[in-house]
């Protein structure tokens, strides 16, 4: 067994980058989940968002597409759970730059359906830091995988 003379990190302690970008992918599925839309605007202001539609840009108008697209229920939320697995990041540290790339899987239940799975697909993502901070500079979600999403997206959104 050895010991280590490293201390434990504590919350003052600066994070490493891979981890700030770990987190950051984490903060979206919370907040998607969560019904905080303009949470995700602010998540990915400095962003591109591009999804099934064109590319969407700043704060509002990600705010308002997720608005748009999502159903939310009587409790504020999509009743969705976005699982991010196979997370794999890359830091460049002295350029300020990184990309991830990632599987997810959104569940949904309700009073009248069962757990399931309703989309799977994948994330690719660039970031950049600013002012210290790690961001967003693109989020890519390209669903592969579509099952009945007829409760969890509007209408005009729906695959046909």
């Amino acid at each position: 067994m050895s010991t280590s003379t490293r201390s434990p990190r504590t919350l003052g302690d600066p994070i490493p980058s891979y981890r700030a970008i770990e987190n950051l992918i984490a903060r979206y599925a919370e907040l998607v989940d969560d019904g905080d839309f303009a949470g995700l605007g602010s998540l990915l202001a400095d962003a591109v968002f591009i999804g099934s539609g064109g590319p969407v840009r700043g704060s509002d108008a990600i705010e308002k597409m997720f608005r748009d697209s999502l159903l939310v229920y009587a409790d504020g939320t999509p009743r969705t759970q976005h699982v991010t697995t196979n997370v794999a990041i890359e830091v460049d540290e002295q350029a300020g730059v990184a990309v991830a790339r990632s599987y997810v899987t959104v569940f949904q239940a309700l009073p009248e359906l069962p757990l399931q799975p309703v989309a799977a697909g994948r994330y690719r993502d660039r970031f950049e830091r600013r002012d210290g901070q790690w961001r967003f500079a693109e989020r890519r979600v390209r669903i592969n995988l579509v099952g009945d999403v007829s409760r969890h997206l509007r209408q005009a959104d729906a695959p046909r």
